[in-house]
């Protein structure tokens, strides 16, 4: 089949259609492109970026050397957060003929050709191998036996971070236990599942700022980069003056991110990030107007590759998650299996460069099923497939 060039128009009607580019060229094979092109639903949202799908949804492992200088995502930094498969590790195994445990998980994903993965926890199923609780130094020696044995690299975590401010002696002492296990891992990062703080307000994201400083330069001395993995809350506007409110609070915003506003307040020699690209673009739908502060509303569209390309070496870390276009969800998009949704990974990854140090994990939330026990498992395959078939476009 000759290869199909997306053109502006394709993108945008592709988008509102919550194809992917696979079926979107399908379709094209059959009708005019013309006619597939003209705006008959209408333009996409202005705060929408154009879309052209994963760039490919090969199968098989791509080991071979066919194409290979141009693809996006190198095969020692294909990873998975095992949070998308966490059915499998929790799996009781004299119950189930599926790989059940971390160290079964472990050899599964190797199959498929992962080289890394990002733990978000430390606890399986009790009759697993090991135990149930694998958070201690012994379980962290058990759990890189294994990765070792089946040529994986534990990249983050998922894991402990203080939630008061200041610190507590215990919760240093717990905080440097997981460095700990991070080292026997490993790990070159450790970090955590949520935002810094779920606050709108500038002088919370200055505590948080505080805060992360202290944490990260605890890791520094340990050798690991601490991170902060985000979801669409963090690229809210953050409200930093006009008239205050009956607490004394700020109502209304100067335009910055608050998580911008986290990375000129933390020190780019201690505190990382981890973009979850999903949640990164559920914000782009969301965030893209703010109240200034003369009371005028003002648009300001969130572009997430962008925001990387500025601060490329905070992110090491990604979260590869896709969605199809959902306008009623109010986030814009629903989450599905990788390279099977509308996000435009290809261009994603060709923008921020820099790939062989950036770190992308395949995740699905809602991988795991009641009635299909084993798709966790043959979502985080296609989801391999799909990251391996990504390639620069020509």
């Amino acid at each position: 089949m000759t290869d199909f060039q997306d053109t502006p128009a394709d993108d945008a009607l592709r988008l509102r259609l919550g194809i992917n580019r696979r079926r979107f060229l399908s379709t094209c094979t059959a009708v005019a492109a013309g006619a597939i092109a003209a705006p008959v639903f209408g333009a996409a949202p202005s705060f929408a970026q154009p879309q052209t799908g994963g760039g490919g949804h090969g199968h098989g492992h791509d080991h071979g050397g066919h194409g290979r200088g141009h693809e996006l995502v190198p095969a020692n930094k294909r990873g998975i957060i095992l949070y998308t498969v966490r059915d499998a590790t929790g799996r009781d195994p004299l119950a189930s003929n599926l790989p059940s445990g971390f160290r079964e998980v472990f050899k599964e994903l190797a199959r498929y050709g992962y080289k890394q993965v990002e733990f978000a926890g430390y606890g399986q199923h009790a009759n697993a191998p090991g135990g149930a609780n694998l958070e201690s130094v012994a379980g962290a020696k058990l759990l890189r036996s294994w990765l070792d044995e089946y040529g994986l690299r534990a990249q983050g975590n998922h894991g402990f971070i203080p939630s008061s401010w200041p610190l507590s002696q215990a919760d240093i002492d717990t905080f440097k236990k997981h460095l700990e296990i991070a080292n026997i891992l490993g790990m070159q990062h450790m970090g955590t599942g949520g935002d810094p703080t779920s606050s709108s307000y500038k002088a919370d994201w200055d505590v948080a700022a505080d805060k992360w400083n202290a944490l990260g330069a605890i890791a520094r001395k340990a050798g690991i980069k601490l991170y902060t993995h985000n979801h669409d809350a963090a690229y809210g506007f953050l409200l930093d003056g006009g008239p205050l409110d009956a607490q004394g609070r700020p109502t209304r915003s100067s335009g910055i991110r608050k998580l911008e506003y986290f990375l000129k307040g933390t020190d780019p020699r201690t505190v990382w990030l981890e973009m979850d690209i999903f949640w990164a673009h559920v914000a782009q739908y969301k965030f893209h107007t703010y109240t200034a502060h003369d009371g005028s509303q003002r648009e300001k569209v969130f572009d997430p590759a962008g925001l990387v390309v500025r601060h490329n070496k905070r992110y090491p870390l990604f979260h590869a998650k896709d969605g199809t276009r959902n306008e009623t969800s109010g986030e814009g998009y629903d989450m599905g299996v990788f390279g099977e949704g509308v996000i435009d990974y290809r261009t994603f990854f060709s923008r921020v460069g820099d790939k062989n140090y950036h770190n992308p994990m395949v995740e699905q939330d809602n991988a795991p099923s009641s009635t299909d026990l084993g798709q966790s498992l043959k979502y985080a395959r296609t989801g391999y497939d799909n990251l391996a078939a990504l390639r620069k476009k020509r």
